[in-house]
């Protein structure tokens, strides 16, 4: 069969409908390949939703597809088992084997997929996770962090066609959350494989989604590209844009030396930062809360701050709290300033603006300083 001549699969359809207690989860949609979030607050139906998909949890009625199979189907009366859905599943803690290694946890799965079907080697997640010093440790002597990097490497060792990821950053603290978001954008530009990823955090969606399912109560909001669904007037409802941050992969070009700051591209555009223990060359992922960057018409003389970017005004959305606003430098910025500041800029869309950010309003998350383990 030519691939030029027919249409790929979608790496997810679904439609399903699942019941217990007061809460129902009713909800269709088609996920395109890439990275697609799936946001809501707590018992919104997103876990729900996930073990549907996963098969941990047998619809009521419904379908769902992966890569064009059919793994459920209340109608054809088909339901796949878990480890016959060729998907990979990534919890909030780790859930390795305690009686196995490092490297044999990675190795179970890869030694289960048939040889016709292994896309992915173990080598390959070693090297893409940086835990090599890891192999042959007990899973009971890893950090948090670590045991997360070494649950993405094995259910990648299976060769998925998709993975699903249902808050693999919940129980880690910032820099450590940085970390494997890193690790899991790496994970769809070198492997390819499509994801779900499952948050109730706007600043992961953003960082993270090429597109958005929102749920509440069960049901279907939003769904779309990630920069429209979240100012959506019926997700603003529900957002917490007071916690919004940028979480962005940036490159470095200096690691602090005798100025005591950091360098660091994001695109084009060249920011200062906090001193860091990295290699020129080497990618980080960094976070500036959008409520930190001020914004103005001029770029403002004699300033005690840095980093002073020339940004166009992409959007402008009110929201309960102020004005969100989506920002280009070379890349998507997002900003929050008050209904006020607004107004008096005359912030609309195709301004041109410049960006002040401090250098202290600049925090790496990177919880491998050094290139260590």
């Amino acid at each position: 069969m030519s691939r030029s001549s027919t249409i790929a699969p979608v790496p997810l359809k679904f439609e399903v409908a699942r019941r217990f207690g007061s809460f129902e989860l009713e909800c269709a949609a088609t996920f395109a390949s890439g990275v697609t979030a799936v946001f809501g607050p707590s018992g919104s139906g997103k876990s729900t939703l996930l073990n549907c998909v996963a098969g941990v949890m047998t619809p009521d009625e419904g379908s769902v597809e992966v890569l064009g199979r059919v793994v459920f189907s209340s109608a054809a009366r088909t339901n796949l088992r878990p480890e016959s859905r060729r998907l990979g599943y990534m919890l909030q803690e780790a859930a390795l084997f305690p009686h196995m290694s490092v490297r044999e946890n990675i190795l179970y799965g890869y030694r289960l997929t048939p040889a016709e079907r292994r896309r992915i080697h173990p080598d390959e997640l070693v090297e893409l996770f940086r835990i090599g010093t890891l192999m042959d440790r007990s899973v009971a002597n890893l950090s948090k962090g670590e045991g997360q990097r070494v649950a993405l490497a094995r259910a990648l060792a299976t060769s998925p066609d998709l993975l699903l990821l249902d808050e693999p950053t919940a129980a880690l603290d910032a820099v450590m959350r940085g970390t494997i978001l890193e690790f899991l954008l790496r994970c769809w530009r070198e492997l390819g494989t499509p994801m779900v990823y499952v948050s109730h955090s706007l600043s992961e969606v953003l960082a993270i989604a090429d597109e958005v399912l929102v749920l509440s109560e069960g049901r279907r909001v939003a769904y779309g590209k990630t920069a429209d669904v979240l100012v959506h007037p019926d997700v603003a409802k529900m957002a917490e844009y007071a916690v919004l941050e940028n979480i962005l992969e940036a490159r470095v070009i200096a690691a602090g030396g005798q100025t005591g700051m950091s360098e660091l591209a994001l695109g084009e555009v060249v920011l200062f930062g906090p001193r860091i223990d990295r290699e020129p060359g080497s990618s980080v992922m960094i976070s500036v809360r959008a409520s930190e960057i001020i914004v103005a018409l001029e770029a403002p003389p004699r300033l005690s701050a840095r980093n002073v970017v020339r940004a166009v005004v992409e959007e402008a959305h009110e929201v309960e709290s102020g004005v969100i606003l989506y920002v280009d430098v070379g890349l998507r910025l997002v900003v929050e300033i008050t209904y006020g500041s607004s107004r008096e800029l005359g912030l609309i869309r195709g301004r041109e603006v410049y960006l002040i950010l401090k250098a202290s309003s600049i925090m790496v998350l990177d919880a491998l300083v050094g290139g260590g383990e």
